[in-house]
């Protein structure tokens, strides 16, 4: 048999442990068995992907991370007793060998268990003794058990194998009413007869068939002589059943539906694309909702601080600062110069104008890209409160005037001529701006925040744009660390009962561990890490569309069109949320614990940015996620259309010269 140690190794790496797997003897046993021993013939070089594989008799080999998430959930120690129910080809038994004193698997089908005797006795694994029975039932002639594994899903867990549990021993079952999906639960047994149950997810596997599971013919077993209902409903109809539906996006009752998130410090509203007027509409609803009756004193978006400084400066009546141009004139102008965010600073400004300066909710870019405007800024702050400094900051930065225009360049232009040039004077300029911060404060402290924010700016901004030609991780790391840490500057500078909106594509909002980016290319998000930083205080908000139109360009650069998008496919939570048949509807994954284990599952999600492609669109548009892990709440708009970028036909006619979208 080939040597496949190293991809072995890989498979342990990349599917297991990146996905949260711990337990040092969990990895240490599926980097030691040799899972291509244990497939089918003819699959031996498919051993290591990330999926189940056939192996007879209908049965299925389970992935590779369901085995290690079962095996670790079920606590296994060395010197352990282990039942394993479904044994298969012997694969999962075999890995518990490696860490318990003896494992009893029982497989029904007689083939299945020969088979897997072989195994054994070839790979030397003694303490494992295979026996062929009905799982159901378990081996009492054996018990008691420290732990139980059963790799089939029954309608409930069977009370044999409930009593054959030692106390406090664990018990580890998929359990579902629903042919092929199941939540997988974790059952310990705290006394004679007090159990206490942990859901861990939802999960696929083949039925548990036997006297207490289900019949061969799909019945449950315990009621073969009765009537023979249902497994249970489609997937789209459990959504259906606690979907709720949204009034129209001009309805007031459209914001107040999110009461249930007013106590959160930050809820955190995404888009599945760059484009599309619902999105923005639903996110403005939102927001003027929770700003008006909730004391959301900040919006903080996707955009470049500079350019978002300016829409704050107009919202909140302050004076212009110097001769600063209309905000948002840098590709893609569409995602934030359209008619709807139009619509929403006109109502922010109108909103605080009632308000006293310290009340008014400003208006925030949390991104990176904007360089040169962002060390502009810099200066003509340091021009005003300290000439010196602005001195010296000219000096610093002027290594990087080059590349303002085009800050990528400066990546290319770093790899030949000395690796991170910049990055010194850059960082301590950063620094002396920051060390004086609280004497610039006491002039006029908006405008000391700004300054300051645009000089850690252009410290990111040079690392991001040295960075990004090596490809991998880091840039995005970059990225979404400096909107985190700026969200988390502007929470601080507004008092300590501030609470902010933020607006952000879903690859942001989302908590990135349960998507392929985090899972397989170890990329965080400001939603993970808001998470992980203010815990059920942060509310994560996902949005998505069937199909209709969005404005995007091919590629970067390019002109804006507007696209059709292509109907959703048929195995992506797009198409499950369209099959409910309810054109508008909020999903609150905390108040339905069945839905949101059953979308738990990793499924495609559809991500357009200010690119879209539908010609490749499975390549560049889908990725695997976990849609209830990686949101609180899902907003579903059916069909949707394009924004409509601001032009001459929408002049700001009377309003003043500050006015942040003067054409």
């Amino acid at each position: 048999m080939r040597d496949l140690t190293r991809r072995r190794n890989g498979m342990v790496d990349t599917q297991i442990a990146r996905r949260g797997i711990r337990d040092r003897r969990v990895l240490d046993a599926m980097r030691e068995v040799p899972r291509e021993a244990f497939v089918g013939a003819g699959f031996e070089d498919a051993a290591y992907e990330d999926g189940p594989l056939p192996i007879g008799e209908g049965q299925t080999i389970s992935q590779p991370y369901i085995v290690a998430l079962m095996i670790e959930a079920a606590e296994i120690r060395p010197g352990d007793r282990v039942l394993e129910v479904g044994a298969g080809s012997g694969y999962a038994a075999a890995v518990i060998s490696r860490i318990a004193g003896q494992v009893h698997a029982v497989e029904r089908h007689g083939s299945l268990a020969g088979s897997a005797r072989e195994r054994f006795s070839r790979l030397g694994y003694a303490n494992v003794l295979v026996h062929v029975g009905d799982g159901t039932r378990g081996w009492p002639d054996e018990a008691p058990f420290d732990a139980i594994l059963v790799s089939a899903g029954g309608p409930d867990v069977p009370q044999s194998l409930k009593q054959q549990l030692a106390i406090g021993g664990r018990l580890v079952i998929p359990v579902g009413l629903e042919e092929g999906r199941q939540t997988l639960l974790k059952v310990t047994r705290a006394g004679h007869t007090d159990f206490d149950e942990e859901s861990l997810g939802s999960v696929m596997f083949v039925p548990l068939i036997g006297e207490q599971g289900w019949t061969e013919d799909g019945r449950r077993a315990a009621l073969r002589d009765g009537p023979s209902p249902a497994r249970g409903l489609s997937l789209p109809e459990m959504i259906a059943g606690v979907a709720e539906p949204l009034p129209d996006l001009d309805d007031p009752s459209f914001g107040r539906l999110f009461d249930r998130f007013a106590g959160r410090k930050v809820v955190l509203l995404g888009e599945a694309s760059h484009g599309t007027s619902e999105f923005y509409r639903a996110r403005a609803a939102i927001t003027r909702h929770l700003v008006n009756h909730h004391g959301f004193n900040i919006v903080a978006v996707e955009a470049d601080w500079p350019d978002a400084a300016v829409i704050d400066r107009f919202v909140r009546h302050r004076q212009a600062r110097g001769r600063a141009g209309p905000a948002f004139r840098r590709f893609p102008t569409w995602m934030w110069r359209n008619t709807d965010v139009d619509s929403f600073v006109g109502w922010l400004r109108d909103h605080n104008g009632q308000l006293a300066p310290e009340q008014r909710a400003g208006f925030y870019g949390l991104d990176i890209y904007n360089m040169g405007a962002s060390i502009a800024a810099v200066l003509a702050y340091l021009d005003d409160v300290d000439p010196a400094a602005a001195d010296v900051a000219r000096h610093r930065y002027g290594c990087l005037t080059p590349w303002q225009r085009e800050p990528s360049d400066y990546g290319r232009a770093a790899l030949s001529a000395g690796y991170g040039k910049c990055e010194q004077p850059v960082i301590q300029q950063c620094r002396e701006l920051l060390s004086n911060e609280l004497a610039y404060a006491q002039e006029d402290g908006d405008s000391c925040l700004d300054a300051a924010q645009n000089a850690r700016l252009v410290a990111s901004a040079e690392r991001y744009y040295r960075v990004m030609y090596y490809g991998g991780a880091e840039s995005w790391n970059l990225r979404d660390t400096h909107m985190f840490e700026t969200l988390c500057q502007v929470l601080a500078a507004r008092g300590s009962e501030s609470k902010a909106v933020v607006w952000a594509h879903n690859s942001h909002v989302g908590d990135a561990r349960y998507t392929e980016m985090g899972i397989l290319r170890d990329e965080l998000s400001i939603g993970q890490l808001c998470r992980e930083h203010f815990g059920q205080d942060a509310a994560l908000i996902g949005f998505g569309t069937h199909s209709g139109t969005v404005a995007a360009a091919s590629d970067w650069e390019g002109e804006m069109e507007v696209k059709d998008v292509r109907p959703s496919r048929r195995d992506s939570y797009e198409r499950l949320c369209h099959d409910t048949g309810i054109p508008r509807f909020l999903l609150d994954f905390s108040r339905h614990d069945a839905v949101r284990l059953a979308l738990a599952e990793m499924r495609l999600e559809r991500f357009i940015g200010v690119i879209y492609r539908p010609e490749t669109e499975l390549m560049s548009h889908y990725a695997d996620a976990s849609l209830s892990r990686q949101f609180d709440a899902f907003v579903w708009f059916d069909e949707t259309r394009a924004v409509t970028p601001l032009g001459p036909e929408h002049r700001p006619g009377e309003l003043p010269e500050t006015y942040p979208f003067g054409l």
